[in-house]
């Protein structure tokens, strides 16, 4: 491998961060947000092409974080164990073959199978980064610097806000397909620069005893069957699914109880049951995200159907976000603690509902790009604000899992966005069906506020230039 490259820290001659490795962390991390985004201005289309009504085609969206949500903590809790390396190269590899599946699918039910090995192949990327990150603090004695956890963010959010209008433009040149097609690609370079790049070795945890006879199947199985239960249940709320909800809370509890007696548990609940900052990071990105992928799949579909808007000009509209999140997480990416970033995050998620409830299908097009611009603030601001509280509230020795965890929290808010934008929608994305969906956002954006607002630990939530040597 070629010598490292790194920042040295200021006043102790030590070396820093390795840059070697952003390269695969930012693409690695920024898999799942293009898939996620990208479908929103395909769903259309792919409706039209398959014969397929917005009910349905929201299954494509479920799919994806219905992998993600169960394999984001499982392979954080690999990553954890196993070090990175190994489970970078496996999960983007899979992303490669779910983009040939996808792009050769006869029909909508293959489609559904391309997007659930999408979820399962996006789901190293992220724990594998913040994993890095740890380890990266171990060998330098430093928590890594406060730009690197900024440009993790930022390139997530670049992604996730870009994907409509990048998805237009596949969907102009190449036509849905196009947008499946985009993963071989990715994957591609993915894997070629987790070769290069990541490290063989795996980090040192500091649990005992070989890694794999810390592996918590039973753990792992219960938790599987308690959230896909659930998940299905959120994907089509209806009361004739009852038994979902049972099934969910028996294989909770016997999950509860499993991990609780388990001499080293996939999910330490003791531990977990006394970090109450974190369960309530945990919280807050359950209803953000009910906010903000509402907006991203409902917004994007009433602008088409509902306005009238072609697939690409419905991305276009959605420029002003992506300027705006990226500012705002550059501006404040370095700035010390969460607490002023949330709230004005969740002061920036109401406002913008609101608009939403003034627009018809018959309001001037600057009210649109006007609406996706206020939602660029808390769009910038929430995600940078999660990911910092995670890094500094989770335990060290399980960081991937713990990321892992954020982000099964956050497709959970995604499945109910997701859900109460086909209810809201039905057969037909019209201006009705985005003010019902707005009224569901601005109560989510409401019990955000309120979460953030009661959470005194939050002025404890350090950045990372609060404990990095100045």
């Amino acid at each position: 491998m070629t010598e490292a490259k790194t920042d040295a820290i200021p006043g102790t001659g030590r070396p820093g961060f390795d840059r070697r490795l952003l390269p695969p962390m930012m693409l690695g991390s920024v898999l799942n947000p293009i898939n996620s985004t990208i479908i929103s201005v395909a769903l259309v289309p792919i409706g039209a092409a398959l014969g397929a009504p917005a009910s349905q085609t929201a299954w494509l969206v479920s799919a994806l974080y219905l992998a993600t949500s169960l394999g984001q903590p499982v392979v954080g809790r690999l990553i954890d164990l196993f070090g990175p390396r190994r489970l970078f190269l496996i999960s983007t590899s899979l992303v490669g073959v779910a983009g040939v599946v996808g792009t050769l699918a006869p029909d909508l039910g293959v489609l559904i199978v391309a997007r659930v090995l999408l979820g399962f192949g996006t789901c190293a990327g992220y724990p594998a980064a913040m994993a890095l990150l740890r380890s990266e603090a171990r060998r330098t004695g430093h928590d890594s610097p406060g730009g690197v956890l900024t440009a993790l963010a930022v390139a997530n959010q670049t992604i996730a806000v870009i994907g409509p209008l990048l998805g237009g433009l596949l969907i102009a040149v190449g036509g849905w397909r196009a947008t499946f097609a985009l993963n071989v690609p990715l994957a591609v370079a993915a894997v070629l620069l987790g070769l290069w790049r990541l490290p063989k070795s795996a980090p040192a945890t500091g649990e005992p005893g070989p890694a794999t006879a810390r592996l918590d199947l039973p753990g792992m199985a219960l938790f599987a069957a308690t959230l896909t239960s659930l998940l299905l249940f959120l994907m089509n709320l209806h009361l004739r699914d009852w038994y979902l909800l049972l099934i969910a809370a028996a294989a909770g509890t016997a999950f509860a109880l499993r991990e609780l007696r388990a001499a080293d548990p996939f999910i330490d609940l003791r531990v977990l049951g006394g970090n109450t900052p974190l369960i309530a990071t945990y919280g807050r990105a359950l209803v953000a995200y009910v906010v903000s992928y509402a907006f991203l799949y409902g917004f994007s579909q009433w602008t088409e159907e509902g306005y009238g808007l072609s697939p690409f000009h419905a991305g276009l509209a959605q420029i002003p976000m992506f300027l705006m999140a990226i500012g705002v997480s550059i501006v404040s990416g370095r700035r010390k603690g969460v607490r002023a970033k949330l709230l004005t995050g969740a002061v920036g998620q109401i406002v913008a509902c609101l608009l939403i409830l003034t627009l018809s299908g018959k309001s001037p097009f600057w009210m649109l790009p006007l609406t996706a611009l206020v939602f660029g603030v808390p769009q910038g601001l929430n995600n940078l604000a999660l990911q910092n509280s995670v890094y500094f509230q989770a335990d060290p020795d399980r960081i991937a899992s713990s990321a892992g965890l954020l982000r099964t929290f956050a497709y959970l808010g995604s499945m109910v966005a997701s859900s109460a934008t086909a209810a809201s929608f039905g057969r037909h994305a019209d201006t009705g069906g985005m003010h019902h969906l707005a009224w569901v956002m601005l109560g989510a954006g409401v019990l955000y506020l309120l979460l953030t607002v009661f959470d005194r630990t939050l002025g404890r939530v350090a950045t990372p230039d609060a404990r990095t040597a100045k």
